[in-house]
């Protein structure tokens, strides 16, 4: 728990004001998801000016809201960190009167986000079929495990499970250990993304022809695809690629090696680069050594050329060899801790790492990274509160009066 003489990381980074994008201003989104996925996708709408109403069970809510530790202001930074921008309304999707309310917003919005499986989706009355029957224009998208339309479509899914079909945590981690998953949850992001460009994608097309569309996103397949770059070549080849930590099985030289005082990254990855690295360390005639003039030849004698480059990174602190081959061009960089990203001075420059005053103090967050005219994003809103926007978007939405309110509120529904 942070004190004044323990300040947290967050209140080392710069403040920023609300100033968010508006390139999707009076978008209309209906967030149903949970965990990281869906809202996700919704975090990435919101960033570029949509509205976006988180819709929640009553009193629990989001499933996330619950993972935890660490908790800021008694909220999961975890929520937190694929939630802001948006508002909270309160339903009970279970009960007649909130699946009523439910189908007056959906007739009022653009696009819906799901996570949940065919099936559910058909028992709440929350498949693409039921609500375009409400609203012919509407985005339907559905983020699941295996996809709506799967044979495995009723199977649950998380991160670590799609992860491990798509392949990439066997090929994660040294060739003597066992698999790992990637250090942030990979399936869900990429699948978020996923759903967000389809969204874009849908939305084009609706401006020319004025017709919604049903998107199944798929976590198992995003992974998969993310992929591409090691499945390919076993298709084309059947050269079947393992772990190998931090070296590349296809370029010599690309892996991770150790400095005399700390681990660092470099990457050879052309011909110039692996002269230029040469000529930066003092020895040009490895350079022109035509044993290594490609880098087949380079990968037929990578065990001898790994040796000799550890040894010869191993006699110098990092930060002397980061200097040099930055200065000559050559890919190199540190592997960064947390503590350290956080610091990052360019991230920082780049207004990437921010905080802003939530309705309890101050929240950090890890901007959108990608600027429209110059401009990145702010936030509209922090990461909502538990049905803090309830009322608000049932009265902007749907007209109705505080009273009728009130009853769903003492109905529980709300």
């Amino acid at each position: 728990m942070s004190t004044p003489e323990t300040p947290l990381p967050l209140h080392g980074l710069p403040a920023k004001s609300a100033a968010a994008l508006d390139l999707l201003a009076g978008l209309k989104v209906l967030d149903l998801s949970t965990s990281i996925a869906g809202p996700y996708a919704g975090q990435l709408l919101a960033d570029l000016g949509a509205t976006v109403v988180k819709v929640e069970k009553p009193r629990t809510g989001d499933d996330a809201r619950a993972w935890g530790p660490p908790f800021l202001h008694g909220e999961s930074l975890w929520f937190m960190s694929v939630n802001r921008g948006k508002q909270s309304l309160t339903l009970d999707m279970a009960a007649p009167a909130g699946r009523q309310v439910l189908r007056q917003l959906v007739a009022e919005c653009d696009v819906i986000l799901l996570n949940l499986v065919a099936r559910a989706q058909c028992k709440l009355g929350l498949d693409a079929d039921v609500l375009m029957g409400l609203n012919s224009r509407l985005i339907h998208v559905s983020i699941t495990g295996f996809g709506v339309g799967s044979s495995r479509a009723d199977l649950p899914c998380y991160d670590l499970i799609a992860e491990g079909y798509s392949g990439v945590m066997d090929l994660t981690g040294e060739a003597d250990a066992p698999p790992q998953k990637v250090g942030t949850p990979a399936a869900d992001l990429l699948a978020g993304s996923d759903a967000a460009m389809a969204v874009l994608a849908a939305l084009w097309r609706r401006q020319r022809n004025g017709k919604g569309c049903v998107i199944d996103v798929s976590m198992v397949e995003s992974m998969s695809r993310f992929m591409a770059p090691r499945l390919m070549p076993y298709l084309g080849s059947g050269e079947l690629s393992r772990r190998t930590g931090g070296r590349d099985s296809v370029v010599a030289i690309y892996q991770v090696f150790h400095a005399a005082d700390a681990p660092m990254t470099l990457g050879l990855g052309n011909d110039a680069i692996w002269k230029r690295f040469w000529d930066a360390v003092g020895q040009p005639e490895v350079a022109v050594d035509p044993g290594f003039a490609s880098n087949a030849l380079r990968r037929a004698r990578r065990e001898d050329l790994v040796e000799r480059i550890a040894a010869l990174i191993g006699s110098r602190p990092r930060a002397h060899w980061l200097e040099l081959l930055g200065a000559a061009r050559v890919p190199c960089g540190p592997i960064q801790r947390l503590d350290e990203l956080a610091q990052d001075p360019a991230l920082h420059a780049a207004g990437f790492l921010y905080r802003i005053d939530g309705p309890d103090g101050p929240i950090p967050q890890v901007g959108l990274g990608i600027r429209f005219d110059g401009r990145t994003e702010g936030t509209a809103l922090p990461p909502p509160k538990l049905g803090a926007h309830t009322q608000e978007v049932l009265g902007q939405w749907l007209g109705c009066a505080a009273a009728q309110i009130e009853r769903l509120r003492a109905q529980r529904i709300v």
